[in-house]
């Protein structure tokens, strides 16, 4: 069955080629056709999954993007008509927040429902191989918004794109070309800030995007009960799904994004599944909400987010809104197959300082990482000036907490004296100021935490006059020291450092020149 498969797709771009030859500039099949990397085969992994799932290769497909989850679904079509999950991909990275694209240069990755034809191929995208979202669809005009170019592309980079590996978006990319061989005219991409359930929508609830999430979620409750790609229309800036002309029509239904709605319904069907549906979600979401469920922390100071399988094999990774309290750990992924070649200038979304501030002082770092090896290539900040006392000298001063040196000195060793009188020691309760600064240490790559805990460590008081007793036992306990950096997933990468968060530097011949698009 797979090596028929796999002749059978040999065949179509033979023949697709041979047609492109007889029929001269064809810019969709050139774009599918006219590259070697765009015409990699389907995996015989995949093939096997798609016999098992009772899916043809050519049968259509329909990708979904969660950014809170960072991951990406292929679905596709069976023989029975409806659409079955083909495979799940972890999303590299992805930037800006949670909610829609907005204006050209916001870095906001899109959010909403999009319509992908075969023109929208990019096999010769500086970014291995992409496909354009096409961002702003006619919702997004009618209200102004701007931005152009939005992809989902390789090199696990994105100033607002959806960015997997070169591995990952191969894949993705020959399942598209193949579902336009089999005669799918454009394939549908749902972009979502998160997965639309009662526990998800609960935890937002108090996001100012609520009233569009709230939107597109009909979109998400059509697909989930019917399993079939939804009929997407807009009119009055609003979305509409499986909308069809009344019985007693005598015209084609005509949408315009900016106008009036035509009178139009939904089969009953359809209406009657998504209302339950609704219903079932509405009744969880009130239960969620009367007991209390905590709202999401706005992580304005994150840059978009990346899959944790990706965080854990990064030096200082972070997942960023794609962190999620119920997930697993990444201790608990540290040993999980990254799904491609992570390239070495890739950054993680950078640490979030405001939500260190008021995090728990008792609370241990996601991940522990050890030291990178001499050539790695890690985000990395200009040490301070020696003559300015260090970060945390300034920000003490700043506090109120005094302009004492933060460098830690050894103490003595007790002396070996019968007759020492024990030292009477205080207390002092923390302040706000000593909280923030434990707080936000913990966050800070490459501080010294031994430093400050030597420097905060309680002083002797006055010693009091007692009766002789044994010698007090040297204090073994030690400051904890912040353990090493991994090394680098890619052990080629370039020596250049880059700050945590910042955007890669672009060749010239890259796919931002190329189009000169702000993302």
């Amino acid at each position: 069955m797979i090596s028929r498969s796999l002749a059978r797709a040999l065949l179509a771009s033979v023949a697709l080629a041979a047609s492109i030859v007889l029929a001269g500039c064809d810019t969709d099949q050139v774009s599918l056709a006219a590259n070697a990397k765009a015409n990699q085969p389907v995996p015989a992994k995949l093939l096997s999954a798609m016999v098992e799932k009772n899916m043809d290769l050519q049968s259509p497909i329909l990708v979904r993007l969660f950014k809170q989850e960072a991951e990406l679904e292929v679905w596709k079509q069976t023989r029975n008509g409806q659409f079955a999950l083909l495979k799940t991909y972890p999303i590299c990275r992805w930037s800006g927040d949670l909610g829609p694209k907005v204006r050209e240069g916001d870095r906001q990755a899109p959010e909403g429902f999009y319509s992908i034809n075969p023109g929208q191929m990019n096999p010769q995208s500086a970014y291995y191989l992409s496909f354009n979202t096409g961002y702003p669809n006619a919702f997004d005009k009618a209200l102004g918004r701007t931005g152009s170019q939005l992809m989902v592309h390789g090199d696990c980079s994105s100033r607002g794109c959806y960015a997997m590996t070169d591995e990952q978006i191969a894949e993705i990319y020959s399942l598209g070309r193949e579902s336009f061989f089999g005669g799918q005219k454009a394939f549908q991409l749902q972009a979502y800030p998160f997965k639309m359930t009662p526990v998800n929508m609960a935890k937002h609830r108090n996001n100012p995007n609520m009233p569009f999430w709230k939107m597109i979620k009909e979109g998400y409750d059509h697909f989930e009960v019917t399993r079939q790609e939804p009929k997407v229309d807009f009119c009055e800036r609003k979305y509409v799904f499986d909308a069809a002309k009344p019985a007693d029509a005598k015209r084609d239904l005509v949408f315009d994004a900016s106008a009036k709605c035509p009178a139009y319904v939904i089969p009953e069907d359809i209406a009657s599944a998504v209302r339950e549906k609704d219903q079932r979600d509405q009744a969880e979401y009130n239960k969620l909400v009367a007991k209390g469920t905590p709202m999401a922390r706005m992580n304005t100071g994150i840059d978009g987010g990346m899959n944790k399988i990706f965080a854990s094999k990064i030096p200082e990774g972070s997942t960023g809104l794609s962190e999620n309290a119920e997930g697993s750990t990444l201790e608990m992924l540290a040993m999980a197959k990254a799904p491609g070649t992570i390239p070495g200038h890739v950054n993680p979304p950078k640490p979030n300082l405001d939500a260190a501030a008021t995090a728990s002082a008792s609370q241990e770092p996601v991940v522990a990482v050890s030291a990178p090896a001499a050539n790695t290539r890690v985000a990395a900040a200009q040490p301070a000036e020696k003559s300015s006392g260090g970060f945390f000298s300034n920000l003490g001063r700043k506090m109120g907490m005094g302009t004492a040196d933060t460098t830690a000195t050894t103490p003595p060793p007790p002396q070996a004296t019968a007759s020492v009188a024990p030292a009477a020691t205080t207390t002092t309760p923390p302040t706000a100021a000593s909280r923030l600064k434990a707080a936000v240490t913990r966050f800070v790559p490459g501080h010294d935490k031994s430093k400050d805990a030597a420097k905060d460590a309680p002083k002797p008081a006055a010693t009091v006059a007692a009766k002789p007793v044994e010698p007090a036992k040297p204090d073994t306990r030690l400051a904890a020291t912040r353990p090493a950096l991994k090394p680098s997933v890619n052990d080629g990468a370039s020596e250049a450092t880059q700050i945590m968060g910042a955007a890669p530097v672009v060749q010239s011949n890259s796919f931002d020149s190329r189009f000169g698009a702000v993302k």
